[in-house]
């Protein structure tokens, strides 16, 4: 950091001191927690930052992405794979997107596996990979002339419905729904990803003046419900599909949605929020999240709450009380936070660098808030707001967290790291792992300390390392530095499962008998 920006942070510190004291003197660091960021990949949003990158920019501006979060101490991606009725994956069931080779249906060239090698890079580094899609938008614009003879738009006309300047899939249509859930079954099927996303885009937002035509379909299959009822069951019918599809293919893979901040207004439901939303999710989007929760439908909400603090008809801390207060246990609840309106928004809350860092304290005050997500991943790569990550790298994000166990699947883990041979050169010691006979594997959770200090595994200031296990039996390789080894320092491994839980850890030392199994620390959440 230079001098400059050194005082100037300093200085708006000093002068704003009372209102973001929240953010410097409450700011905690708990262990588990869900720190995610979108990438959005549609009209090149975030990545590739254009359609027509070469194979390898588009590969070292993914990474610099991974890198960045890293750093900052980001635990989960969120990665667009599926916007517009196309796929960032070989598919049997969409056209590669136009997104990704600048041409719908065109394949890479060089030839790869996007979706793959993205899953790889991310859990390389420590993330959760979560795969995002837009189920129900079919198009971007009107122009089918620059669609793949393979689209959906093109093979079957009779799913879409044209409203506004885009084409969406008609969701009040069985086959759509079917067609649909098999989408995601393929990706669940043949990918090593650790959830399905979906974000607000249901029935679309409403547009003065125009009707989303889908008279035919209720009039064949509305069954005497009104309009309304008719569109929530549409919608609650894919969501509960898609999460039985899911879980009977992986059971560990999370099904997690990201909802319009906004329920019902209180002005129409006593149950609803103190806001006064232009939309919202039951009365136009014709989605229901608190049904999605009860019937345990979906394993995170992700509300996105793209408001200020004090926001005049949408506040954020008036909603995260509300999401708090209205979150049955069934699901984990994390909250949507609007990072591309810092320094670019017309409530010049924004232009105050704490306001995001005063979300998450706010966020940490309440129990069953678990966690942030930031839409979307270019506004930290922007060097204007470096006031902000700076912020959160000294406060918030100090130091790492691990993402929550998917709900319902908190469980002992049976294996532990039992060390097998331990040898040294220069600055690096590369130790072998008994591979795990019990449970399924996802990570080896690495701990450090030095200076006589002991390991405390509830203290995340702990954790040095995340390493993803690529073995698939025998042992386990990985690479640690020597200096937690030796005299005066420790060091301790454990395993994370594929639901996120943590095994005991083992304490790992330089000494005449590696195989021997040695000391264990219990893990207590």
């Amino acid at each position: 950091m230079t001098r400059n920006f050194s005082v100037a942070v300093l200085s708006f510190f000093l002068a704003t001191f009372f209102s973001v004291s929240l953010a410097q003197v409450n700011s905690l660091h708990p262990k588990n927690e869900f720190r995610a960021i979108w990438i959005a990949t549609v009209v090149n949003i975030d990545w590739p930052k254009t359609s027509t990158d070469a194979v390898e920019k588009q590969k070292a501006d993914y990474i610099e992405i991974l890198d960045t979060y890293k750093k900052l101490n980001f635990n989960v991606v969120i990665a667009q794979i599926r916007s517009v009725g196309d796929a960032f994956y070989p598919s049997k069931l969409a056209p590669w997107s136009r997104y990704l080779t600048g041409k719908e249906g065109k394949a890479p060239d060089p030839y790869y596996d996007p979706l793959e090698w993205m899953i790889e890079q991310a859990h390389l580094r420590g993330f959760e990979f979560h795969a995002w899609f837009n189920p129900f938008r079919a198009t971007f614009d009107l122009k089918k002339e620059t669609l793949s003879p393979n689209h959906d738009m093109i093979k079957h006309p009779e799913w879409m419905i044209k409203y506004g300047e885009k084409y969406y899939y008609n969701p009040g249509l069985p086959e759509v729904q079917n067609h649909l859930v098999a989408v995601i079954e393929e990706v669940v099927k043949n990918y090593d990803i650790d959830a399905v996303h979906f974000d607000d885009y249901f029935y679309p937002y409403k547009i003065p003046g125009q009707e989303f035509n889908d008279a035919a379909a209720y009039k064949k299959y509305g069954n005497g419900l009104s309009l309304s009822d008719w569109r929530r069951l549409n919608t609650n019918n894919y969501v509960k599909c898609t999460n039985y599809a899911i879980k009977k293919i992986k059971p560990w893979v999370q099904f997690g949605i990201s909802p319009f901040g906004v329920w019902r207004n209180k002005s129409v439901d006593p149950k609803g929020s103190e806001t006064q939303s232009g939309q919202t999710n039951y009365d136009d989007l014709f989605a229901d999240p608190m049904a999605w929760m009860e019937y345990k439908w979906v394993d995170y909400i992700l509300p996105q709450l793209y408001w200020s603090i004090e926001h005049k008809t949408a506040s954020y801390s008036k909603l995260l009380k509300w999401w708090s207060e209205n979150s049955n246990g069934n699901t984990a609840v994390y909250i949507g936070n609007s990072t591309y309106k810092i320094n670019n928004d017309s409530d010049k809350k924004w232009t105050n660098p704490f306001e995001i860092p005063n979300q998450i304290d706010l966020n940490r005050q309440y129990k069953n808030i678990q966690g942030n997500g930031f839409f979307s991943a270019k506004w930290f790569l922007n060097n204007q707001n470096k006031a902000v990550t700076t912020i959160l790298a000294q406060n918030q994000y100090k130091y790492p967290a691990l993402p929550n166990v998917v709900p319902g699947f908190k469980r002992k883990v049976e294996d532990v790291p039992v060390v097998w041979d331990i040898t040294t050169q220069n600055e690096m010691a590369d130790v072998i792992l008994k591979f795990p006979e019990i449970n399924k594997m996802r990570y080896v959770l690495v701990y450090g300390v030095k200076n006589c200090n002991k390991i405390d595994v509830s203290n995340p200031a702990h954790i040095i390392d995340k390493i993803v296990i690529t073995a698939h039996k025998g042992s386990i390789n990985i690479t640690l530095p020597k200096t937690y080894l030796e005299k005066n320092n420790s060091c301790a491994v454990s395993y994370i499962d594929y639901y996120g839980n943590e095994s005991e850890a083992t304490i790992v030392s330089i000494s005449k008998n590696p195989k021997t199994i040695l000391n264990q620390i219990t893990y207590e959440e």
